[in-house]
């Protein structure tokens, strides 16, 4: 993966002429930046860990697999969010000072107990496409920090074709899951932007949602077991399909990112290969009215494999990198659905009623199919946006659907008018549905401005303003992109001062000596040594 960008270097792209086009009218002139910094001209603070250090460390997952040299500490230096990029291109970066590789569980509670005896922190990695900074290396009161990498831990451990039931290593990534299953007849069908890279642990520990999730439901619903490691002991979890045996230890880890534990293994549900599909495109009025359609199509509980609602801005963008310009005079939103499995022609029959009758119009499978083909490929297009000059990032959300026009009206009000204060900035903000609900719907926002300065700066101030409008309107801080470090200062808003204790109650118990991702989720209070 690029150290200082999205995915494969071979796959970058040069932004469509049409969308070169667009943005001087929507953000005016921009100025483009210097270019980034090269990894190997990367400045970086000596490690901080001892030979001392690194001999206990190498004891318990091999010599060979504790590694300090420059390119690995550089290239496990944070994540994937633009501020994350952005902090990437300057001559200085903060970086662990090690990466450890264990291969076994065994080998990461060896390692967790090591780490918190000589009072180093510890920041799991998986694909390193966090965007809400769980990855940042901040070693919090300890003297060093190291980030343990379970790419080692990867592979299909077992498959239990008759319950559809399987057992993941965490460090196994999307594709070599689906990849793995496929030779059996069976697939997962979690299929996040980020895909490609991340890992089935991150899955698990950020509760994912993928683009599948109106068939097949979040990666959470997916979970019926966990193995995990904590620097205080071992938990297997997920004796049976459904219990009553008190509360379910299981949902305590999943969107934990690591602060808990380390999780190691994750058994999921599974389901036989789909062997139909259908895509079929719908132009629709506007937003108000596409958001009306999807929830009459999930409260019909009938409805597609994915269904994705894209506004007028999104929608317009969309068919400028694909040259369609005269589409994109039309005006209009848009909606994008596949079906998949069995039944397809009911699904798919009920669904069209449902979008015919608030106005929508069928344009084919043509553009469904672009999206599906290029569904991967949308941070490509921030990378180019960021080399031109132009700040370009995303948020997301979710509430009720009685709420759901005000939070978004909340949101793109909040952003529009920050970077108008903060930087004298024209910005355009572009908005979509692509989980929904019964009861209601997510909503993700992808943000472009015309900022001339420090980007970076600028940012943190708007996307502050806009999680306190979120959580105001009645909207959560994150529906699947998780908390980290960005959001940990709201989390009390939406779970309560109570909710907050038991979390910090929870990590008392398994991480004594808080070496785990300090500061991520929660902000706990410097935790002493343990006699």
């Amino acid at each position: 993966m690029r150290w200082n960008g999205w995915g494969d270097p071979a796959k970058a792209k040069d932004l469509p002429l049409a969308v070169r086009t667009l943005l001087p009218l929507l953000l005016g002139r921009t100025r483009r930046p210097h270019e980034p910094v090269a990894l190997v001209d990367v400045v970086v603070s000596p490690s901080a860990l001892t030979p001392e250090d690194l001999e206990a460390l190498g004891s318990v997952v091999g010599p060979d697999h504790v590694d300090v040299t420059h390119e690995a500490r550089v290239r496990h230096g944070g994540g994937r969010s633009t501020p994350d990029l952005l902090r990437r291109r300057a001559a200085e970066q903060r970086v662990p000072d090690a990466v450890l590789r264990p291969g076994t569980h065994d080998e990461v509670a060896a390692a967790l107990r090591v780490a918190a005896e000589l009072g180093i922190a510890v920041i799991p990695f998986g694909g390193g496409t966090s965007v809400v900074g769980a990855l940042d290396p901040d070693r919090g009161p300890h003297r060093g920090v190291v980030s343990l990498d379970l790419g080692r831990l990867s592979g299909l451990i077992a498959l239990d074709p008759l319950s559809g039931d399987a057992v993941l290593a965490a460090g196994t990534t999307g594709p070599e899951a689906e990849e793995l299953l496929a030779a059996q007849g069976f697939e997962l069908g979690h299929y996040p932007q980020s895909f490609r890279y991340a890992t089935i642990g991150g899955f698990a520990a950020a509760r994912s949602s993928g683009q599948n999730s109106a068939g097949y439901g979040r990666f959470d619903t997916m979970v019926t077991g966990i193995r995990v490691a904590t620097p205080t002991g071992d938990l297997e979890l997920g004796r049976s399909p459904g219990s009553a045996a008190g509360p379910d230890l299981i949902r305590v880890f999943l969107g934990s990112e690591g602060i808990f534990g380390v999780i190691t293994e994750v058994r999921v549900r599974v389901h036989p290969v789909p062997q139909r599909r259908i895509l079929e495109s719908w132009s629709i009025p506007d937003f108000a009215t596409g958001a009306e359609a999807l929830r009459r199509v999930a409260q019909s509980a009938t409805g597609p494999t994915v269904i994705r609602l894209s506004d007028e801005a999104e929608t317009a963008v969309s068919l400028a990198q694909v040259g369609k310009i005269g589409k994109v005079l039309a005006k209009g939103a848009s909606i994008v659905t596949v079906y998949e499995g069995d039944d397809i022609e009911h699904r798919r029959s009920r669904t069209a009623e449902i979008l015919r009758a608030v106005g929508g119009t069928s344009s084919g499978e043509s553009d469904a199919a672009a999206w599906l083909e290029g569904r991967f490929d949308g941070p490509y297009l921030r990378d180019s946006l960021l080399d031109a000059g132009v700040f370009c990032e995303t948020l997301e959300t979710a509430t009720v659907w009685s709420a759901l026009s005000g939070l978004r009206d909340a949101v793109t009000r909040t952003i529009m008018e920050g970077f108008t204060a903060e930087a004298g900035a024209r910005s355009s903000v572009m908005c979509h549905i692509s989980h929904v609900y019964p009861t209601g719907a997510s909503l993700y926002f992808t943000i472009l401005a015309g900022v001339r300065g420090d980007q970076l700066a600028v940012w943190e101030k708007v996307k502050a303003s806009v999680n306190d409008a979120i959580l105001a309107a009645g909207g959560t801080i994150s529906h699947h992109h998780a908390v980290g470090r960005d959001h940990a200062p709201w989390l009390a808003q939406e779970i309560g001062e109570t909710g907050v204790r038991i979390l910090s109650a929870i990590k008392r118990e398994l991480d004594p000596r808080g070496i785990l991702n300090p500061g991520a989720v929660i902000a706990l209070e410097p935790v002493g040594r343990a006699d």
